[in-house]
């Protein structure tokens, strides 16, 4: 027996027995992905994440609350420069790399991928083919050294869409045919967070890997939740499966729904139990001093939805009396456009009400005062203190007010520079979505913590797995493991 046949063997031995699987996860940001294999009944033994403030929120969530190991779990590495076999030293496991991880798991950065973050980078760098020269798009190959270090039993990949049409390239067919030759099978297709009881219509790959001795083929999870896709998706989706291969490919037909599902969950059944905020507007000096780890009681609405009731009541991660991170920014130019702006309205719209509301300011004074400030110092003001500057045919989806009935657009990285992507849908709070909003939103509950300030917390939080879609794929996945396990171990008394 080679020395990869003996650790797989005891791998295989550890769960068939009833053993928990073992997870590395490289680039594992906050821990969304994290949360959904916990739930599912995985032990989380060691991660990787670049960024110091989502290294702390992961170990304030994941890791030893006290002893000698706790700063490991809060050290920020780069994937690129630690080494497996460094990771189960500092993680302090006894065993070697190969057999300390049974499932190596990776939320791999999508800015080089994603339409909108190739646009930045050609911008930033002014140059067309920016995107391909990005160190994040490579990151793939330094997961598959992953692979061959710690020849885990299976494998979790996530990421954008636009990854399979990476300037033409299919980026998931190479590392599914890497794998296929290191001893999987593999498998890819596209999931909807909303089509799994998350309040956001957010579309992702997932890869799976399975070593092929235990016998199994990777398989996806099923809906829980139906909805009708806005048509924008499905143009979104034949673009990024332009290049699926017409034969041999590794996709699998996307899961479809069934008639006797229940509606996704909206936006109003997601965040309604959540406080009533106006500070940013009658009295913003206490907004602007308060903090993400500041608390305040839940809002009384009589019965809360289902939804709300599972972030509240998530295993390990309950709810109290109250919660924290209700920060929101301070725009009082704004406040007032946020108001008027009806559920599922963009930009071009806001422009057109605060130009409305200008009017309105100048129809309020006098005849000579409105000819005096035509075109001068003091007009230019008073239109600059009301209307937005943004372009509306460069920015038409700058803004977007949240219908209450409807899953919410994805929330992306960028909400911790700009939340006017999420307005919230109560006319009467004129603000835009809070820490714990967002949160909600991306399905984090509510007793999981954030480190860091309120930007941060939403770059973090736009940046994660849905929790609840990596719980839907994992329990899946650990499924398919123990049933291969399971065989195997039949197998092998057959042989003996």
């Amino acid at each position: 027996m080679t020395g990869i046949d003996a650790v797989r063997s005891r791998k295989i031995t550890r769960l068939a027995s009833g053993d928990s699987p073992r997870v590395l996860e490289l680039c594992s940001g906050c821990g969304g992905m994290s949360l959904g294999l916990k739930t599912a009944g995985f032990e989380l033994r060691a991660h990787v994440e670049c960024d110091p403030l989502a290294a702390a929120t992961y170990a304030v969530n994941f890791g030893p609350t006290s002893g000698e190991g706790q700063g490991e779990w809060a050290r920020p590495r780069d994937m690129n420069t630690c080494s497996p076999e460094t990771l189960a030293r500092e993680f302090g496991l006894h065993e070697d790399a190969a057999d300390s991880f049974d499932i190596l798991a990776a939320g791999l950065p999508c800015q080089a991928f994603a339409r909108i973050g190739r646009s930045k980078l050609r911008s930033i760098a002014g140059d067309k083919k920016a995107f391909k020269k990005d160190q994040r798009a490579t990151l793939y190959k330094r997961f598959l050294e992953y692979v061959s270090a710690t020849r885990p039993l299976g494998i979790l990949i996530e990421n954008v869409p636009d990854i399979l049409n990476f300037g033409g390239h299919n980026v998931p067919e190479e590392i599914c045919g890497t794998l296929d030759s290191l001893g999987y099978r593999t498998a890819y297709t596209l999931l909807n967070a909303a089509f799994y009881g998350v309040p956001q219509l957010r579309e992702r790959l997932i890869l799976l890997g399975i070593d092929v001795s235990l016998g199994v083929e990777p398989r996806f999870p099923d809906p829980t939740h139906s909805i009708d896709l806005p048509s924008g998706y499905e143009g979104s989706r034949n673009v990024a499966l332009k290049y699926v291969p017409d034969r041999g490919s590794h996709f699998r037909p996307i899961p479809g729904v069934t008639e006797e599902l229940p509606q996704a969950v909206s936006v109003r059944s997601a965040l309604r139990d959540l406080p009533f905020i106006s500070e940013h507007f009658t009295n913003p000096t206490a907004m602007k001093r308060r903090r993400v780890c500041d608390h305040r009681a839940y809002r009384k609405v009589g019965r809360i939805s289902d939804y709300a009731r599972a972030m509240r009541d998530w295993p390990g991660f309950e709810g109290e009396k109250d919660l924290d991170a209700h920060v929101v920014r301070v725009t009082p130019r704004d406040f007032e456009i946020f108001k008027r702006m009806p559920h599922g309205s963009d930009y071009p719209i806001a422009i057109k009400i605060a130009e409305g509301i200008f009017a309105e300011k100048l129809e309020a004074l006098s005849a000579s005062d409105v000819a005096s400030r035509i075109k001068t110092k003091a007009y230019r003001k008073l239109r600059s203190a009301t209307v937005p500057p943004y372009d509306p045919g460069k920015f038409p989806n700058k803004w977007w007010k949240l219908a209450p009935s409807c899953p919410s657009r994805t929330l992306t990285a960028h909400i911790g520079k700009d939340t006017y992507s999420h307005i919230h849908y109560d006319s009467r709070q004129k603000r835009t979505i809070s820490v714990r909003e967002a949160a909600r939103l991306q399905s984090f509950p509510d007793g999981f913590r954030f480190a860091g300030q309120m930007n941060a917390a939403f770059r973090q939080i736009g940046n994660a797995v849905p929790p609840l879609l990596a719980l839907a794929v994992a329990r899946v996945l650990k499924e398919t493991l123990l049933e291969g396990a399971a065989m195997s171990k039949r197998r092998k008394s057959t042989v003996a």
